[in-house]
């Protein structure tokens, strides 16, 4: 929703700063869920209450209340509210009126170095099957939210084989419990699911970069022809070019060196594969929408188990496909270097394809891909004429 917008909504009858900010509490408290989790200076807590006391140069106040029972006030604008609640449009309102910009907010994937909420004995009901969003995999437990909140805890499971972050799974609890202050719950996973939609995750965002026009492009010398794949793309004219955002939880903006991505590979390739999924996974807790994270996890798992490869590039490329809508028409060259982890999430999600023999899903795959980079630096248009002649996976010396 448009901030302006809904603040010239809130405030059409009110005069003065009192009637204002009497008139944007109401329209807070009407809009806001409560309790909600939030966050304050990075802690979590739980919004319990929203008031106005009538003193203006106070403000909104917010009613928190920690973990351990304890309730602070707080001005309104300092609280962290997910991008979305339902009462995030209304903060960064009341932030547009303060003259305060942007609104404060934290994605529904916390940075690393806020603390996360914790889940609670009532938000569980051991005699249902509960939903858990897994955000990361380790060696004997799955770090997993309650699916629908950002509430955390750890689940311990007979087996997390082809576990991956970014799933839902469906578990039977058998046993709740907390140790150190942090909640854990034991039981089987019933089911895992893919679907982003659920997730509540923000989508990356799509920058725009001008014009892409296949008229500039390299098709071939003048005597050659053109490839049948190139034909409709060139017979489509001209498109608009996109970078997607891309995050890299634990990098250092101010330090080029600073890479956990570069980090997991090199533990890697130095034979350190633990070490390497370590890396990731804390990325994919901090934020699911770490496609790169997605990608590399896939790569690990690439040769040894493509099934176990698949549903890391797929959770991948759905994450990113949150970002284009129905009608997505766009260009998505690989020389824009943030767009590189969703190409390479396909990019592998075809080749699992392949080698599952799901011809028809890999074919789509690939011609996608050829439509989004056209320039095919990933060189898919020498893998698809295998594809559409059904020819077996080799795992030859080319990496096919």
């Amino acid at each position: 929703m448009d901030v302006d917008a809904l603040l010239e909504k809130i405030l059409i009858d009110a005069v003065g700063d009192d009637e204002q900010l009497r008139a944007l509490r109401e329209a807070i408290i009407d809009a806001l869920e409560q309790p909600v989790d939030v966050h304050v200076v990075g802690e979590p807590m739980s919004l319990v209450g929203v008031d106005y006391d009538g003193n203006s140069r106070r403000g909104i106040t917010a009613r928190c209340r920690r973990e351990g029972g304890s309730e602070h006030r707080v001005n309104f604008a300092d609280v962290q509210l997910a991008q979305s609640s339902s009462g995030y449009p209304y903060l960064a309102a009341y932030r547009k009126w303060l003259g305060v910009e942007p609104a404060a907010e934290h994605s529904s994937s916390p940075p690393a170095r806020v603390r996360k909420h914790k889940a609670s004995e009532k938000d569980i009901d051991l005699s249902k099957p509960v939903d858990l969003v897994v955000l990361a995999v380790k060696q004997q437990a799955a770090r997993c939210r309650i699916l629908g909140s950002e509430r955390a805890i750890t689940l311990r499971a007979g087996s997390l084989h082809r576990v991956v972050p970014g799933q839902i799974a469906t578990v039977k609890p058998h046993k709740q419990w907390r140790y150190a202050g942090h909640p854990y719950l034991s039981g089987t996973i019933e089911s895992t699911r893919i679907d982003a939609a659920v997730l509540g995750l923000v989508p990356l965002e799509l920058n725009a970069f001008g014009e892409w026009n296949p008229s500039e492009e390299y098709w071939g010398g003048e005597d050659e022809p053109i490839e049948e794949w190139a034909k409709p793309i060139i017979a489509r004219g001209p498109r608009l070019l996109f970078e997607m955002e891309q995050v890299l939880p634990g990098s250092d903006p101010a330090n080029f060196d600073s890479d956990p991505i570069l980090e997991a590979n090199d533990l890697r390739d130095a034979g350190d594969t633990e070490g390497a999924q370590g890396v990731l996974a804390t990325m994919l807790e901090a934020d699911l929408r770490c496609l790169d994270a997605h990608a590399h996890l896939g790569n690990i798992h690439l040769r040894l188990s493509p099934h176990w490869a698949l549903s890391h590039y797929e959770v991948g490329v759905c994450i990113g496909d949150l970002s284009f809508g129905d009608r997505f028409d766009g260009v998505l060259a690989w020389g824009l270097i943030d767009n590189r982890p969703f190409l390479r999430c396909m990019h592998g999600y075809g080749l699992c394809l392949w080698r599952l023999e799901r011809w028809e899903e890999a074919e789509c795959v690939f011609d996608r891909m050829l439509w989004m980079n056209p320039s095919d630096n990933q060189g898919i248009r020498f893998l698809l004429p295998a594809v559409r002649a059904r020819d077996r996976w080799v795992d030859d010396e080319n990496g096919r």
